[in-house]
C-alpha cells in the first residue's frame, strides 16, 4: 500500500522539529528527555525519521474517485434510438464433424477390426419468438453456428453441436428474397432457418463381409447458409395514424401509460410507440404510434410508408386531425390515399375519426364542418387538457369488443 501511495505523489517526510513542538512532545522532552540522558531528542528524532520515512503526509491522494456502479436510466428520448425494426442476418450453421479411421489395438488380439467413430452433427440456427424482447437491435450480422467434434478411436462418436438460438420480438416476419418465409406472432414458436451439417462416417461404418479392413472415413458434411431479412411488425390493437406534429405522441400519453417525447416546439416521431389502455374489467388494448405521414409519402417523401408496416396487423385504426390547419378534412382524404397506396384496402378497416387540439379557439367551428363532411365517427378531444378522452377510451371498447366478436375482422386476416 505505500509502495501505491510513494507512485502517486512524493512523500513528505516527518520533521521531528514539527513533531517536537507540540505540547506533548515539548513537555516529554523538558521532563525525561534531558542533555545528559542517552534517549536525548538527537536519538529520538533519528528513530523518529527512520519510522516515517515512506509515510506520505500530503493531505489529499491524486488517486481517481470511483463512479457509482449504479447507471442512470435511459430516457425515452434515447431509449428509441436503440429501436430497430429490420435487419439483415446471414446464417452459417455449423459442419458436421469428419469420422475417424482407426483399428482395435489390444494385446492377444491381432485382428481386432475397424473401430472409428463417426463424427458429430453440426448445429442448427432458430428463430425463437420472446415476449419480452421489444427490438432487433440486439442481432448480429453473421451469426455462425458450433461445428461437430470428429469422431474417435474405440467406437467413439463425436459430439454434436449445440443449436443456437435468436431471440426475436413477436410479430417479426422472416422473409427471404422478398418472400415471407415464417410469421413469428405467438410467444415460444420457433423456426428453424439453417440446418446443420451431418457428422461424416468412422471406417467402422464400412465394415462388411467383402471388406473385413475398410480405411474409409468420410468428412463432414457443410452446414446450411442463408441470408434473410428480418421485419417486425407491432402487435397492436389500434394504430395512431396523422400528419406530423397533429399530436399523436400527446394523445398515446394521455389515454396509456406511455410515454413518447413530446415537445413545446414542432417535431415528429422517429419510432413507433406501443402504449397499454387499461381499463375496470382487467381489460388491455395495445395502441401504436408511428411517425407522421405527408403528402407524398408513398413516393419516398419525408420518411416514406415503410414504417406504415407496425400498423398492418392493427384490425382497427384511429386517425388523428389537427385542428390547428385550415382544413383540417382534407388531411383526412390524404392519409387515406397514402394507406391505400401502401396496402389496398388499409383505409376501409373499422376506424374513428379523432379531431384534436380542442383547446383551440377555432376548433368548434372546424369540427362541426368536418362532422357535416364525413360519415365516421368524429371524437373531438384534447391531449394537451385531457377534454374528452374519456369519450375516445370508451369507443376504442367499442371497436374492440367488436373486433372480438368479428364484426370487423381484416379481410386479410
Amino acid at each position: 500500500m505505500f509502495a501505491s501511495l510513494l507512485r502517486l505523489k512524493r512523500a513528505r517526510l516527518l520533521c521531528p522539529e514539527v513533531l517536537l513542538g507540540a505540547p506533548e512532545a515539548r513537555s516529554a522532552g523538558s521532563s525525561s528527555l534531558g542533555p545528559g540522558c542517552p534517549c536525548g531528542p538527537a536519538a529520538w528524532r533519528r528513530s523518529v525519521t527512520a519510522a516515517a520515512r515512506d509515510v506520505a503526509t500530503c493531505a489529499p491522494l491524486c488517486a481517481k474517485v470511483r463512479a457509482s456502479a449504479h447507471k442512470r436510466d435511459l430516457s425515452e428520448k434515447k431509449l428509441t434510438r436503440h429501436f430497430v425494426d429490420h435487419r439483415r442476418v446471414k446464417l452459417q450453421a455449423g459442419s458436421g464433424g469428419k469420422g475417424a479411421s482407426s483399428f482395435h489395438s489390444e494385446p492377444r488380439k491381432e485382428w481386432g477390426g475397424p473401430d472409428g467413430g463417426d463424427g458429430g452433427d453440426g448445429g442448427s440456427i432458430l428463430f425463437r419468438a420472446n415476449k419480452f424482447v421489444k427490438s432487433l437491435a440486439q442481432l448480429l450480422p453473421v451469426y455462425r453456428g458450433e461445428n461437430g467434434q470428429s469422431g474417435g478411436n474405440k467406437n467413439c462418436y463425436g459430439k454434436n453441436g449445440v443449436p443456437t438460438c435468436i431471440s426475436v420480438p413477436l410479430g417479426t416476419v422472416v422473409k427471404e428474397h422478398g418472400e415471407i418465409v415464417v410469421d413469428l406472432a405467438e410467444h415460444g414458436q420457433e423456426y428453424l432457418a439453417v440446418f446443420g451439417g451431418a457428422g461424416g462416417k468412422g471406417n467402422r461404418f464400412f465394415l462388411s463381409n467383402e471388406n473385413r479392413a475398410p480405411m474409409t472415413a468420410t468428412p463432414g458434411a457443410a452446414g446450411q447458409e442463408r441470408i434473410l431479412q428480418l421485419e417486425l411488425r407491432t402487435m397492436a390493437h389500434a394504430g395512431l395514424v396523422g400528419f406530423p406534429n397533429a399530436g399523436k405522441s400527446s394523445l398515446l400519453r394521455a389515454i396509456s401509460n406511455a410515454r413518447p417525447a413530446v415537445a413545446a416546439y414542432p417535431f415528429t416521431t422517429l419510432n413507433p410507440h406501443v402504449g397499454i389502455v387499461n381499463y375496470g374489467d382487467h381489460e388491455q388494448i395495445a395502441v401504436a404510434d408511428i411517425p407522421g405521414l405527408i403528402r407524398g409519402a408513398h413516393l419516398n417523401r419525408g420518411l416514406g410508408i415503410s414504417f406504415l408496416r407496425h400498423i398492418e396487423r392493427c384490425p382497427f385504426l384511429l386517425y388523428v386531425l389537427d385542428l390547428s390547419a385550415p382544413e383540417p378534412w382534407t388531411q383526412l382524404e390524404h392519409l387515406r390515399y397514402e394507406l391505400d397506396q401502401y396496402e389496398t384496402g388499409l383505409s376501409q378497416r373499422p376506424r374513428a375519426i379523432v379531431a384534436n387540439k380542442m383547446d383551440l379557439p377555432e376548433a368548434r367551428e372546424k369540427v362541426e364542418t368536418l362532422k357535416s363532411l364525413v360519415s365516421e365517427r368524429v371524437i373531438p378531444v384534447s391531449a394537451l387538457t385531457g377534454q374528452n378522452v374519456e369519450e375516445l377510451i370508451l369507443h376504442l371498447r367499442e371497436l374492440y369488443d367488436g373486433y372480438l366478436c368479428g364484426e370487423g375482422k381484416p379481410s386479410r386476416w
